[in-house]
């Protein structure tokens, strides 16, 4: 077993029973403060749940109707010059869904493999770009913010560019995509 796995198994309980004594030492009711804490954290989860189950329709509409494969059909030829085509539904899908564009990663990775182009690309785009809409629908919807204003545009944006730079990286690291 090496240090760091023992290291890190004990991370966590460590930091657990570090806050409750140091609450302790300064006089901090440790129970009422993670009750009191418990139920604002469940305020906020009633609170954002219509904004999710909105989200979570919008998504499984974009999917089955058809725009998802629409909107691949017609990229697909702009992209084929930068990195596969493959792996464009995985980059329109991350910034609605974490869930949804990991299993199109997984799915990459049984038709492709993992250390293929396609697959570290797929990871990399996985790892550098977020789930802005979800973002923007739990963050925004907990505070009952109405007017996201420029927050869609800079988020969309930034995965724009997390995504080309995911693909400059992949060549840069591994080469060009094969064939």
């Amino acid at each position: 077993m090496s240090v760091f796995f023992t290291l890190s198994t004990w991370i966590l309980p460590t930091f657990f029973v570090g806050t409750v004594l140091w609450a302790a030492v300064r006089n901090v009711p440790v129970y009422e403060a993670f009750v009191s804490g418990a139920k604002d954290g469940f305020e906020t989860a009633v609170r954002i749940i219509p904004h999710l189950v909105g989200m979570m329709v919008a998504i499984r509409v974009f999917r089955d109707s058809g725009a998802l494969g629409w909107m691949v059909g017609r990229l697909s030829e702009w992209v084929s010059v930068l990195f596969p085509p493959d792996v464009l539904p995985m980059v329109l899908l991350r910034p609605i869904s974490g869930t949804g564009s990991l299993t199109y990663m997984i799915e990459l990775f049984r038709s492709h493999g993992p250390d293929s182009w396609v697959g570290r690309l797929a990871s990399t785009i996985q790892g550098s770009t977020d789930t802005t809409l979800y973002v923007i629908t739990v963050y925004f919807g907990s505070v009952g913010i109405r007017q996201v204003r420029y927050a869609l545009k800079v988020g969309l944006l930034s995965d724009l560019i997390s995504a080309a730079a995911s693909v400059a990286a992949v060549r840069w690291i591994f080469g060009p995509p094969p064939g």
